[in-house]
């Protein structure tokens, strides 16, 4: 039986969503930072309020949608909002009705197979991509919506399905994707890794709160059983913003780009690799934490540094204001603990260095090898696989999630991680710290017992006590017989403090990724292995 539309209990999901899982990070810039324009504020202009709609898509499927826009006279520029997964169009109350204030006709709408639309989940599908154009077909026929003045927004689902829009209708001049997925492959398989948590919390919400389709659910058993990888991957890549790049590049919509650096859903590496491939007007933000952290508190009205960045965006390029954003420097980077803000040209400029730290043999007392500049020869290390060990990417959402609403990154002892099943290496104390910026780089020399497995990559940043923070980590599966590894961690901004060191653990399991690793295994780590960090 279908869901019915309910705005407050749609609200009070939202709010629960965001309280749970957001944080602001507003802030004055660092030194050297680019200043920071703060978007016009305008007197608000009087609304029409909202009205409920229901919106006839191509197939006879009813969108749930509503409306609500300026009274003054003439036409506006238009804002087209769509529901994240598991929410419906109520979700967009607070932010439509500020935009509408701003002088915007905002329609938000559910998409099929949520709530009360009509139809089966899409999964920003090619339904869901026609859905989007009848949407603005009847946001031009039934508003003062100005058809040269069409902008898409969302936050996570509805982030990519806006995205991938841009591709498909040339009437959508602006984006603002809100930890949102360029190749949703990645997402599903980041180096051929499987994502557990994040099919399931996705499978769970469409099974309790949506009608997802015979072939959704037929593709989630596959996904964990670990067969038609092909089918899969096809599927994705029709669902991939980045299969589409050259149509975005010549409809040029202005595209903003918001995730976290801990998105346990849309790892960031994919956006920096699309955003680098754009020649669109584009600005890409990053900040701490996980999925939905960056701006979930904007979806209530709070104070948001992503939220005034899409109003400033969609005034520069939609309403034609000038708000500044357009001669920033276009990559923005924000860190953890801190609310300073770093602007960059682009995303080779993020790293002013990179220095190459060599994995060396472990010691005989406790199993550690050092990290260190010199070359450190011939030696080899082996561990088990297929057993847990301390070292831990943590639970999606609320590992990375918590350590940006608290200040508190998971933490291990590193004395605790067992030498028999994980590699651990440990630069000397870094006298006046490091600025890690960008995606460090992890080679590895490996002899492995069978033909295929998993290895995790874990970063972190270790006091004299031998606490280790987590800075970030990173599998990688192979799956067949190889003599090296070439990993890409995801992307971070971190400040090591002086006097600390680096740890880098290399495991075979992790409760957040499907790997390809047996039990009864091993994996020999040998010389020429190394870490490189980018620094700024």
């Amino acid at each position: 039986m279908a869901l019915r539309r309910s705005p407050l209990l749609s609200a009070v999901l939202a709010a629960a969503v965001a309280g749970s899982l957001a944080v602001t990070a507003g802030g004055a810039p660092a030194a050297g930072a680019a200043p920071r324009t703060v978007a016009a504020t305008a007197q608000d202009v009087p609304t029409t309020g909202f009205r409920f709609v229901d919106i006839t898509a191509r197939d006879g499927a009813v969108l749930k949608a509503n409306v609500i826009a300026p009274t003054t006279a003439g036409r506006h520029p238009a804002i087209v909002f769509v529901n994240s997964w598991g929410l419906n169009d109520a979700q967009y109350l607070v932010q439509a009705s500020a935009f509408a204030k701003r002088g915007y006709v905002v329609l938000s709408y559910t998409t099929r197979g949520f709530w009360g639309s009509g139809g089966e989940i899409d999964t920003a599908g090619p339904k869901d991509m026609a859905d989007v154009s009848t949407v603005i077909d009847w946001l031009l026929a039934n508003t003062a919506a100005d058809p040269a003045r069409i902008g898409a927004s969302g936050v996570s689902y509805g982030s990519g399905i806006a995205l991938l829009a841009s591709a498909f209708d040339q009437r959508i001049r602006a984006v603002v994707s809100m930890s949102t997925w360029s190749d949703l492959v990645y997402s599903l398989y980041g180096n051929d890794t499987r994502h557990p948590q994040t099919v399931w919390l996705l499978d769970t919400a469409a099974r309790l709160l949506g009608r997802p389709s015979a072939e959704f659910e037929a593709l989630v058993q596959a996904y964990f059983a670990n067969q038609n990888i092909d089918g899969l991957t096809a599927w994705g890549r029709v669902r991939s913003a980045s299969t589409y790049l050259d149509a975005i590049n010549r409809n040029r919509p202005a595209i903003l780009m918001a995730n976290g650096y801990g998105d346990t859903i849309f790892a960031p590496n994919q956006l920096v690799d699309f955003f680098g491939r754009l020649t669109v007007p584009k600005r890409l933000e990053l900040a701490p934490g996980d999925h939905v952290i960056a701006e979930g508190l904007g979806l209530l009205g709070l104070p948001n540094h992503v939220w005034d960045s899409a109003a400033r965006w969609f005034d520069r390029y939609l309403a034609g204001k000038a708000t500044g954003i357009d001669t920033e420097p276009p990559v923005v980077l924000r860190r953890p603990g801190t609310d300073a803000v770093e602007a960059y040209p682009d995303w080779a400029h993020v790293a002013s260095s990179t220095q190459r730290l060599n994995l060396g043999a472990p010691n005989w007392w406790d199993g550690t090898g050092p990290m260190r500049t010199a070359d450190q020869g011939s030696w080899s290390k082996q561990i088990s696989t297929g057993t847990n060990t301390t070292a831990d990417a943590g639970v999606i959402l609320l590992s990375n999630g918590l350590s940006a609403l608290t200040g508190i990154t998971p933490t291990i002892w590193l004395p605790t991680v067992n030498r028999r099943d994980a590699g651990v290496w440990v630069s000397d104390p870094l006298p006046g710290g490091g600025a890690i910026r960008g995606c460090p780089r992890l080679h590895l020399e490996i002899n492995a017992s069978q033909p295929k497995g998993t290895l995790i990559a874990y970063l972190y940043d270790m006091d004299w006590l031998g606490a280790a923070k987590l800075i970030g980590n990173t599998p990688i599966t192979w799956l067949e017989p190889t003599n090296t590894l070439d990993l890409t961690m995801e992307a971070m901004a971190y400040d090591v403090p002086a006097g600390h060191q680096l740890v880098l653990v290399v495991d075979t399991v992790d409760p957040l990724y499907l790997g390809a690793t047996a039990s009864g295994g091993t994996v020999t780590f040998t010389g020429g292995s190394r870490l490189e960090l980018p620094l700024r």
